[in-house]
């Protein structure tokens, strides 16, 4: 069946949920399939809808994989943005730590879907798309600052913050889609966190 050649935006409440069905398919369906064995028909199915109903809202799998990371942003913005006031009054390495545990449960949740999604996301996810959580970090960032003002004699920080979080982020990523990882989640926060409070630490010790 072609798609129609525009799609239509959900208003009511149960087209929202229509879509909302067709994305989670999705992530059902990149699980189960991977990216090449997805396709609109698979996800039609698991969402329960007919391939005619997913293309009023989709005009092929690659704006359902759109639709997805978009969700995936939101649901790491979500989980920071409303903890910022908290995580800003936490020393340096439990804020990482608090930061990669919420990450690893937000990733493992509905049976790892988000976690699968992101080992395939690097084939199909626009690098734009990312600029939510980066906003999102740098004002944790500002805003970390604003209540620990020595690190403002740290060089280059805006930089070595995103390079830290987003290794970071990578890093638990990398670590829990290895199937016989080399060391243990618990050990591997501890390191990260280790890993910036010995910057932190050492650049503020050499004074101004």
């Amino acid at each position: 069946m072609a798609p129609p050649t525009r799609q239509r935006r959900p208003s009511q409440p149960r087209a929202k949920a229509t879509v909302r069905a067709i994305v989670e398919a999705g992530f059902i369906s990149l699980s189960r399939n991977g990216v090449e064995g997805t396709t609109t028909r698979h996800i039609a199915e698991i969402a329960g809808v007919s391939v005619g109903s997913l293309y009023e809202y989709f005009a092929n799998k690659e704006e359902i994989f759109d639709a997805m990371h978009q969700h995936v942003v939101a649901e790491v913005v979500d989980m920071v943005q409303p903890r910022i006031p908290e995580l800003v009054r936490m020393e340096i390495r439990p804020l990482v730590a608090e930061l990669l545990y919420r990450f690893r449960d937000l990733l493992e949740r509905d049976d790892g879907r988000y976690l699968r999604y992101m080992s395939y996301a690097a084939y199909f996810a626009p690098r734009n798309q990312l600029e939510p959580i980066n906003r999102m970090l740098m004002n944790l960032l500002v805003q970390y600052v604003m209540h620990h003002p020595d690190l403002t004699r740290l060089g280059n920080l805006p930089a070595m913050g995103f390079i830290m979080i987003n290794g970071g982020i990578f890093t638990v990523i990398r670590h829990l889609t290895d199937p016989h990882p080399t060391v243990a989640f618990d050990d591997l926060v501890r390191g990260l966190g280790d890993m910036v409070g010995y910057f932190v630490e050492g650049e503020l010790a050499r004074g101004p």
